[in-house]
């Protein structure tokens, strides 16, 4: 499991390489070990001079290898570092559902519509989901995959009734709850948009 993003500024900047970089050792370095105990995994960050527009990571066992360029100051590192690592919660704790799969059985089990494609979606950072009524297809936001799967699963069938109805009226919410946990969820949901690290989440239909 590997990622790459590039860093704001550098998408047309020229090769020309600052005084500061060129004055860097050579090869990669490690930096500290970085040791959080929110995390699942450890950390460790290397300054690589190969690397001048992006910063890059690679989970490999238990380790999470940021690579950044050499230049980075310490506090830019850690803004990346934090961001990387944020990413691959995320991705660790969706890896778990097969959502198409998933979203399938519900459909079936509750007699709703079957999207054309399911995914998660890492930048759906305002909204739990989201339904295109047009084209069929659903989004869910990576932040659920910390979540009981109970709520995962009201996400879903939310965003599947949306297949049917699109607004949020009376015959939207009779849909809505064929689901059995959908009053507890929303509650749930509620609670986890109140939290200051989770934002003001809601739905788009």
């Amino acid at each position: 499991m590997d990622d790459e993003l590039r860093l704001p500024g550098f998408e047309s900047e020229p090769e020309a390489e600052p005084a500061r970089r060129r004055s860097r050792p050579p090869a990669a370095t490690p930096d500290t070990p970085v040791v959080d105990d929110d995390q699942p995994f450890r950390i460790e960050v290397v300054r690589s001079p190969r690397r001048k527009r992006t910063v890059g990571a690679e989970l490999k066992g238990d380790v999470l290898h940021v690579v950044v360029p050499t230049w980075m100051s310490a506090a830019e590192t850690r803004h990346w570092v934090d961001r990387m690592a944020g990413s691959f919660r995320r991705k660790m704790s969706t890896d778990r559902i097969d959502l198409p799969e998933r979203a399938r059985t519900l459909a079936r089990r509750y007699q709703l519509p079957h999207p054309k494609e399911i995914r998660w979606a890492d930048d759906m950072t305002t909204r739990w989901g989201s339904c295109t009524y047009a084209t069929g297809v659903v989004r869910i936001s990576s932040r659920l995959g910390r979540f009981p799967d109970w709520v995962i699963d009201y996400v879903i069938v939310h965003e599947l009734c949306h297949l049917e109805v699109r607004g949020h009226g009376d015959d939207f919410w009779r849909l809505v709850q064929r689901y059995p946990k959908s009053e507890r969820a929303i509650g749930y949901l509620i609670a986890k948009a109140g939290d200051g690290d989770e934002g003001d989440h809601g739905f788009d239909g």
